[in-house]
């Protein structure tokens, strides 16, 4: 009986991705985790030169 358990592999792959589909998951977080502050500074960046265009644009710089 137990020859037969250990020869089961059914379920193994369905395991298998699993894992490596959480492997990815922290992968993702890790690497969100460390760009997100740098990300966030560009974008604020990138709005800010943007207010600035518009306002100027509409006659508010001076």
């Amino acid at each position: 009986m137990l020859k037969k358990f250990f020869k089961d592999e059914s379920g193994q792959g369905m395991v298998e991705y699993a894992l490596i589909i959480a492997l990815i998951a922290v992968v993702v977080i890790v690497a969100v985790t460390a760009l997100g502050g740098g990300i966030r500074d560009t974008f604020n960046g990138a709005k800010d030169e943007l207010n600035k265009a518009t306002t100027a644009a509409a006659g508010g710089g001076h």
